[in-house]
């Protein structure tokens, strides 16, 4: 912590925590509608990354180096960046405490900074990870070994791993089970591998619909699948995970289990200045209303992104939504006029279930469907292919990121 900064105060006007796709699209829209408003993000990052094509990297159908810009670059320009971390969050006095020792006021708060990554829950995957056949496509710096790995592979034992919901994209694990069995399948190699999915619950998806289409490639593909299977721990060397596994009577036993691929999915948490702040629920996340964002005690605060408490699939799809209805419902609220848009729930999972095919999954809150085009969503096509691989990543820098809210029709308050 530095002396220099110890106690000084910024005031903010509308203070957003965050610079990630949630904090950058959010910020570009509201200065859309506004350009004169004093905004201010906290973002102590000095690089900006596209999460989702990292499944693609792993994949060995992006290149990696296209998945991270500068964080300068991507920054709204008429917004102050202050590069630094919150570590404290009082929202009774509406302050926020940086990591330096600088506190900054705010009049409104929009809380998106994003998920942790809690690798060290799983024992022995730090010092393991990037070697021994253990790579993840959560990690910038590891995606480009799981292609490294997938691609060298000529049998054994495959490992992938799903912890327990709710995580970024819960249809990334399995991703990453389909683009390397597809690609296996290609080299005439996966007749020689022993495939797993070990997943923390007892669904292969959370939407029932999508279901038996996705079992077709698990078949096809000759996958077993480990339901409540948790990874607990990993021992690098020994190319042995281990896994706590609950029973039908709810007992639970660990088994150990030999690999010569893994594939790890890291279990996620709130950040910490979040779930040890009042803005929290029981679970840790910043608890707002599921339809309008705004916070359940502080009315002055919304959320948006993977910190929220709603129940929606944790992607940047549900992002470009929400960014409309935060952004409405921060202008009406400023002033003193009634929302008028709801947030539904709505998500989107393109599951890539071969290299070229995907199936668009898009879903809201109780996994009802809520399909952009009209077209049978269940059916894997190349038409999705060509979307999550080469339209939404442009869309992504040249649209999202810069307030053009394109496929954002919302729902209006009844």
């Amino acid at each position: 912590m530095s002396n220099q900064h110890l106690g000084q105060i910024i005031s903010g006007d509308i203070v957003v925590i965050g610079g990630g796709t949630a904090g950058i699209a959010f910020v570009a829209s509201l200065l859309k509608r506004e350009p004169g408003l004093n905004i201010t993000v906290i973002e102590p990052s000095a690089q900006h990354y596209y999460q989702p094509a990292w499944t693609l990297v792993g994949g060995g159908a992006y290149e990696l180096k296209s998945t991270v810009r500068p964080m300068s670059v991507v920054m709204p320009r008429r917004a102050h960046w202050l590069q630094a971390a919150v570590s404290h969050i009082n929202p009774e006095s509406r302050l926020l405490t940086l990591d330096d020792g600088r506190h900054v006021s705010y009049q409104n708060l929009i809380v998106c900074p994003g998920l942790r990554l809690a690798w060290e829950k799983i024992e022995g995957l730090q010092a393991a990870i990037g070697q021994y056949g253990v790579t993840s496509n959560y990690s910038y710096q590891h995606a480009a070994y799981t292609w490294q790995l997938v691609n060298g592979l000529r049998g054994g034992k495959a490992i992938f791993t799903q912890p327990a919901i709710p995580i970024k994209c819960a249809g990334a694990p399995q991703k990453a089970l389909y683009l390397s069995c597809d690609h296996w399948l290609r080299q005439g190699v996966l007749k020689n591998l022993d495939v797993e999915f070990n997943l923390a619950g007892a669904a292969l998806f959370g939407v029932a619909t999508f279901v038996p289409p996705l079992m077709k490639y698990i078949e096809k593909y000759r996958a077993r699948l480990a339901f409540n299977s948790t990874l607990v721990k990993v021992d690098g060397p020994s190319q042995t995970a281990w896994f706590s596994v609950k029973g039908a009577a709810d007992e639970v036993t660990l088994q150990a289990k030999k690999f010569d691929f893994l594939h790890v999915v890291p279990p996620q948490v709130s950040p910490d200045f979040i779930r040890q702040s009042l803005l929290a629920n029981a679970e840790g996340w910043c608890e707002v209303d599921p339809h309008s964002l705004q916070h359940v005690r502080y009315s002055e605060v919304f959320a948006l992104g993977d910190v929220c408490s709603t129940s929606n699939a944790k992607t940047a799809a549900a992002v470009r939504k929400q960014v409309v209805v935060v952004a409405e419902n921060l202008l009406a609220l400023r002033k003193q006029q009634p929302f008028l848009l709801k947030y539904d729930g709505y998500g989107s999972c393109p599951l890539t279930v071969e290299k070229g095919k995907v199936i668009l999954a898009e879903f809201g809150y109780a996994g009802k469907l809520l399909p952009t085009f009209p077209l049978d969503p269940t059916v894997a096509r190349r038409l999705a292919w060509y979307l999550k691989a080469s339209f939404l990543p442009w869309f992504y820098w040249n649209g999202m990121l810069k307030g053009r809210e394109w496929l954002t029709r919302v729902s209006k308050v009844d």
